[in-house]
């Protein structure tokens, strides 16, 4: 077998519908567009959500709120959740998602103060809260901030 042999499968390909070619091939006259009317019309589409000159709904419905495009997405972690960690072990963003205890990282995460430690623990993430910082360091650990 060569390439040139080769073919699709009987049924697989289809030829196109080839409209406006007479009467007698079914597509003739109209061409499926039917009579008259915006859609019978060269270029005669309506673009996604317009209503027929009614307001759309897409502006009819109320607005509130805004939204930050530069807001960062930071994961809050517990001091408690920390416990999870060995006595002496070195607390990464990897290390956090290795454990299961953040999901993705996002733009960064804060260690927050609730909940006790009693481990030893380096801890290098992006952000502290005061009593996060003191309850680390307080058990023996070192927060740094990378």
């Amino acid at each position: 077998m060569n390439l040139h042999e080769l073919s699709p499968a009987e049924g697989a390909t289809k030829s196109s519908k080839r409209i406006g070619r007479g009467h007698g091939s079914g597509w003739g006259k109209t061409a499926g567009k039917g009579h008259k009317g915006q859609k019978a019309r060269s270029g005669g589409s309506i673009r996604p959500g317009f209503e027929g000159g009614q307001m759309p709904l897409q502006r009819r419905i109320p607005k509130r709120g805004f939204n930050n495009i530069f807001a960062k997405s930071i994961i809050a972690v517990n001091v408690s959740a920390l416990e999870a960690f060995e006595d002496g072990a070195e607390v990464t963003v990897e290390a956090l998602y290795q454990k299961g205890i953040v999901k993705k990282a996002c733009d960064g995460i804060k260690i927050l103060g609730n909940g006790s430690l009693s481990k030893k623990l380096t801890v290098k993430v992006n952000a502290f809260s005061e009593s996060a910082k003191q309850k680390i360091e307080a058990a023996g650990g070192k927060a740094e901030v990378i």
